[in-house]
């Protein structure tokens, strides 16, 4: 009897990398591998990496220093991902015990790892598509299933390393899209969440000339009878156009939460961003969406200390901040990424100034997300089951506005959708009680 094989994957970042995570395993499994979350127990090794802030790929390299050392000697380990695509053949200088580096479009090549395993592979190069092809389908689909609909970003700002680690902005075909959508959903799938870098640039012609938008396949994606809740990210302000907005009115599927990120509240440092500067676009779309779904409500990501930002500049972010009163948003300080204008300008900011800035930040976002939770409490809410907490005491739930709910785990068998009444909240989470 052959000795079955081990995989372990860890997997960094987005939900795009969490997709990538996904789809690795899957096709490992379709080869008759398994899942081990032992290192040293595992015949390879693979880390799923990102590179979007200097921390996180200082992470990956921390974690391949302990893994070399934890594994057995026979065991293949590699990168994909995008810090595989910012690092290249560096990869193989910094950590020699590398049988691998492949790129976010180029993980599809690990089975010519399995059969050469005595031979070093580098393939970072910016592909299109083809790796969508050539994964075998899901066989078994998580509750959220993550569908990504487009790879890379046109837009170029100027702090963002996807466009040299992820590539130009490419939108899978309609009916390929809608494949995954409906697989997803038959094979076990309740939410649907929509990916890309510009997911809401999702742009597709077919050859008879008819144009998709990202509000066709929600449309095509609520006939699904299985499909319950949907939902996608991470969409530009530019790109949310009127049949989008409209969407949120008219398809109660689609949840009332969107993360629409701004970075700056200053038009002067949105402008050295590369990013748009008419903060009344971004204030008239938010109204747009408040009109059409009242309950709708806006999370965001921050950049403190972008290189020139004065005290004034952030000061117009604190404002932006507590106008919109985003319930839950992630900040950080701008860390100078390779292959990007940023890094190369003037008047970069401290460390110690970035760490003030963020901290006062952060206590106006936590704030508002404060405000938010504590109105919710008495409300009624229908809420997705992601499983036990740590202590298995608890289910956590996923409330329509992507806040994590506790609640006390019943003595009889629940359906993943339940009613939740909010009965207590903090910065952090909720908790709530089944209706029954």
């Amino acid at each position: 009897m052959a000795i079955q094989q081990k995989f372990f994957i860890q997997t960094f970042g987005c939900q795009m990398n969490v997709y990538d995570g996904q789809r690795i395993a899957a096709m490992l499994e379709s080869k008759n591998w398994v899942s081990t979350d032992d290192i040293s127990d595992a015949d390879l090794i693979i880390l799923n990496t990102c590179a979007v802030r200097a921390k996180a790929t200082d992470k990956v390299y921390s974690a391949l220093g302990r893994i070399r050392r934890a594994k057995k000697e026979s065991a293949l380990l590699g990168i994909v991902g995008c810090v595989a695509r910012e690092s290249g053949g560096d990869a193989f200088r910094r950590i020699p015990e590398l049988n691998f580096v492949l790129g976010p479009q180029s993980y599809h090549k690990l089975p010519e790892i399995i059969k050469n395993p005595d031979t070093k592979l580098l393939n970072i190069d910016l592909g299109g598509l083809e790796k969508f092809d050539e994964l075998p389908q899901m066989t078994k689909s998580p509750t959220v299933a993550y569908i990504p609909i487009q790879e890379g970003c046109n837009h170029c700002c100027t702090y963002c390393i996807v466009p040299y680690t992820r590539g130009r902005e490419l939108s899978r075909p309609f009916d390929d899209v809608m494949r995954d959508t409906i697989n997803a959903a038959k094979t076990g799938a309740i939410e649907i969440c929509f990916l890309g870098q510009n997911v809401n640039g999702y742009k597709y012609t077919d050859a008879n000339g008819k144009l998709y938008r990202l509000s066709d396949l929600i449309r095509e994606t609520a006939k699904l009878p299985k499909i319950s809740r949907i939902r996608f990210t991470s969409s530009y302000p530019t790109e949310m156009t009127d049949d989008l907005i409209e969407m949120f009115g008219t398809e109660p599927k689609l949840l009332p939460f969107l993360n629409m990120p701004i970075q700056s509240g200053s038009p002067r440092i949105l402008k050295l961003m590369n990013r748009p500067d008419d903060l009344d676009n971004y204030k008239n779309i938010v109204k747009k969406l408040k009109s059409v779904r009242p309950d709708i409500q806006i999370s965001s990501d921050f950049i403190v200390g972008f290189p020139d930002e004065t005290d004034e500049d952030f000061a117009q972010t604190l404002d932006i901040a507590q106008e919109i009163k985003y319930i839950n948003s992630y900040s950080f300080k701008y860390s100078p990424r390779p292959h990007t204008a940023a890094a190369l300008m003037h008047n970069q900011i401290s460390e110690q100034i970035k760490s003030v800035r963020l901290q006062r930040l952060d206590f106006q976002l936590n704030e508002n997300q404060r405000e938010f939770n504590i109105s919710c409490i008495g409300k009624e809410m229908i809420c997705l089951c992601e499983g036990n907490d740590k202590t298995g005491r608890h289910l956590v739930f996923r409330t329509p506005y992507m806040q994590q709910c506790i609640v006390d785990k019943p003595d009889y068998e629940i359906s993943p959708l339940q009613k939740i009444k909010i009965t207590d909240a903090n910065k952090a989470s909720l908790r709530g009680e089944i209706i029954k």
